[in-house]
């Protein structure tokens, strides 16, 4: 069991032999700093072995005798409950079916470990936590429980892995301090670092870990492999001030990446952040009832984020730098995992890193918190490429997330499998959609070959094969399936009602749904509960029972995004939604790292349309410190803007730094502030800009998924 998390142990052979101490103090489990001593401690220690037979948990029952009836019926119905007989025998299967006792991923995971930090616990400057292991305690243990699937606990004790890791001499890899990895490649002064994890906060801690064990090295330049935040937000965290402000660290990306991690993460975002709530279940407690992990990593970590501008682009495959000695060579792969991302191989460390396209589990080809579809057929080429470019050159390959793979052979076995995986799941959506089928048919009928089904890295902890054909469908042929009666439906409350008055009414629907509850039919009981619910969003009978359906979902699910997505709709129908703070305003660097017209994008979606009606307003802009101008035109209930013009009929026009207007975006400052400050000078009416001000929408952090909306949108 490794220092940074729960594992089988085994020595590292070869060229990474550790010493007697190295080797003993990476036995250590690391429960030791979550729990007290227990007998169970050795047994633990033993190599990883398939898990025996679950037995039903009784704590809850037995607990629920000894209380009052009206007492014991209301916190139940709140409370998280049991796995049934059905999930069981589900779980069982499972433990039958696949090959647990391969435990060469325990192996890789826990070889070239170097040090950690305790719990990798990381604070902000203010005390607040932003990232812990320690709430994952609970998964030191050999045996899953009955409420979780044994595939996804296999999944969740190898991602508690944390701490720097040797690769190869040379290159070293942060993991577990994330969801995502830091990998550190050492030039001849300096250290390369690829991906700064989510937060600021996270990327010090990283960077401090490797500095503490390979001693105080310059960043010699960062590297975004795609567009995603977790590979970007913490890039602040590794650079000083100095170096931000001179540029003379490179910040290197796929080309477009600006342009994508504005669109997926800044345009979308407050939709795509209530959404990740279900997809990451961080609201959700941490347990054997509760959140496990993510499929790539834990979860998503808190604390601060900042988008810098990338300085250097790579537009082409075959493009080649060498940043401080070390040449690498790249590889463009867009719109595969993300739209904009690049794979790279250093000839110097013979090391391939496929970002974030060849993991150890399927991937999303449309995560639930939303994107652009992924190209699963694209996604497979370039894994074929980089096997022409690269096999048989490279002794070992990590990514952007889980733990690496070693040897010629093994790496060039996994990226086939991953090849094959997107092919497969492409080809055979794509035929079984030419036959007529539409997305939920071709899911229903869909099975992985058992050469794929039974590669670990090849389960559906992220992504799941049931999802990606409908993302794949989805691709090619849109929302709509061609049967008119799904053209235009009613949408969810209204559709509600009718189900409920046709289905005679909601005694009758709650006395069937549970009837089937017993059965285990749980994907039609959430189905038929749900249109109650949304006909009687206070039908308490209804919303606990559609909750305790979806919870048994959940805990039979080997896609930790399914279980997550499960899970925290049953907490959310029984407790409501979470209290969450506002959100807070946009930081200044990321502000500065959009050009102005992504601003104006920006702007335009929070445009109210309704409230714009009948008015026209004209407004020009000049940046003295960026030389832009721009005329700003709302017509049509439609905010559009021109580059490099001015309106000669503008209602105002404001001459001013674009880092005032960042500022006054940021918060830091408002624009009457900017104007009393002489840092803005104005002509015309400039209370039109008030006036258009005034027609723009605030996002909430929250609103309502598995029940009807409770405020109302137009």
């Amino acid at each position: 069991m490794g220092e940074g998390g729960f594992a089988k142990r085994s020595r590292v052979r070869g060229s990474h032999r550790e010493s007697p101490s190295q080797v003993s103090l990476r036995r250590q489990p690391l429960i030791r700093r979550f729990a007290p001593p227990s007998p169970t401690r050795e047994k633990r220690r033993t190599p990883v072995r398939p898990p025996p037979m679950m037995a039903i948990t009784r704590e809850m029952r037995l607990d629920a005798r000894n209380r009052p009836e009206e007492t014991k019926m209301t916190e139940l119905s709140r409370s998280p409950k049991d796995a049934t007989p059905s999930v069981i025998a589900q779980q069982t299967a499972m433990l039958n079916a696949l090959p647990f006792s391969d435990a060469r991923d325990f192996d890789d995971a826990a070889r070239g470990f170097l040090g950690t930090i305790e719990n990798a616990a990381i604070t902000n400057p203010q005390g607040r936590t932003v990232w812990s292991l320690e709430p994952y305690g609970f998964l030191s243990a050999d045996e899953a429980p009955p409420t979780v699937n044994p595939s996804l606990w296999r999944q969740s004790r190898l991602n508690m892995q944390h701490g720097l890791f040797e690769v190869v001499p040379g290159v070293y890899q942060v993991r577990g301090l994330d969801i995502a990895n830091m990998t550190l490649i050492e030039g001849d002064s300096g250290v390369i670092v690829v991906d700064t994890l989510t937060s600021i906060e996270g990327a010090r801690a990283a960077l401090d870990l490797y500095f503490r064990h390979r001693g105080m090295k310059p960043v010699a330049a960062v590297i975004f492999t795609h567009t995603h935040t977790d590979h970007w937000g913490g890039a602040r965290g590794v650079l000083e001030e100095d170096a931000l402000a001179t540029g003379a660290v490179p910040i290197i990306a796929p080309n477009l990446f600006m342009e994508h991690a504005v669109s997926e993460n800044i345009i979308a975002g407050p939709a795509m952040l209530r959404r990740a709530q279900y997809q990451f279940g961080p609201f959700l407690a941490k347990g054997v009832r509760g959140q496990v992990d993510c499929g790539l990593g834990k979860s998503m970590a808190a604390g601060s984020v900042a988008l810098l501008r990338p300085t250097d682009l790579i537009m082409a495959t075959g493009e080649r730098r060498v940043i401080d000695g070390v040449e690498f060579e790249f590889q463009m792969a867009p719109n595969s995992e993300a739209p904009a991302e690049m794979h790279f191989f250093i000839p110097r460390y013979k090391l391939l890193n496929l970002a974030e396209n060849c993991t150890h589990n399927f991937h999303n080809l449309l995560p639930f918190r939303g994107a652009d579809v992924r190209d699963a057929l694209a996604w497979s080429k370039y894994l074929g490429e980089a096997l022409r470019l690269w096999d048989g050159k490279a002794e070992a390959m990590c990514g952007q997330h889980h733990w690496p793979v070693w040897g010629r052979e093994r790496i060039g076995i996994m990226i086939r499998q991953q090849r094959d995986l997107y092919k497969f799941a492409h080809d055979q959506t794509i035929r079984l959609m030419n036959h007529g089928l539409t997305a939920a048919e071709i899911a229903e009928t869909i099975q992985l070959p058992k050469s794929l089904e039974g590669a670990w890295h090849g389960r559906g902890y992220y992504g799941h094969i049931r999802h990606n054909v409908k993302a794949i469908y989805q691709k090619y042929l849109g929302w709509y399936d061609a049967n008119p009666v799904n053209l235009d439906p009613l949408p969810p409350v209204a559709s509600g009602k009718k189900y409920v008055e046709y289905m005679g009414g909601a005694d009758a629907i709650l006395a069937r749904a549970r009837t089937d509850f017993d059965k285990g039919e749980f994907r039609f009981v959430a189905q038929a509960l749900g249109h109650l619910v949304f006909a009687e969003p206070d039908n308490a009978a209804a919303r606990h029972l559609l909750a305790d359906t979806l919870e048994q979902l959940g805990y039979a699910a080997e896609s930790a995004t399914w279980r997550n997505a499960y899970l925290f709709g049953a907490q959310e129908l029984r407790q409501g939604m979470p209290k969450a703070p506002p959100r807070p305003p946009m930081p200044r660097e990321t502000l500065a790292a959009l050009r102005t017209e992504q601003l104006w994008d920006v702007l335009g979606i929070r445009l109210n349309g309704p409230k714009a009606e009948g008015k026209h307003i004209v407004l020009n802009w000049r940046f003295s410190d960026t030389g832009e101008i721009f005329v700003l035109n709302l017509e049509n209930c439609a905010l559009t803007y021109s580059e490099g013009v001015q309106a000669e009929n503008a209602d105002a026009s404001f001459t001013l730094a674009r880092a005032t207007l960042d500022e006054v975006i940021a918060k830091l400052t408002s624009f009457p502030e900017a104007v009393a400050a002489g840092k803005v000078q104005l002509a015309g009416n400039p209370m039109r800009l008030a006036e258009l001000m005034g027609l723009m929408d605030e996002f909430p952090r929250m609103f309502e998924i598995v029940e009807p909306k409770r405020a109302v949108v137009g």
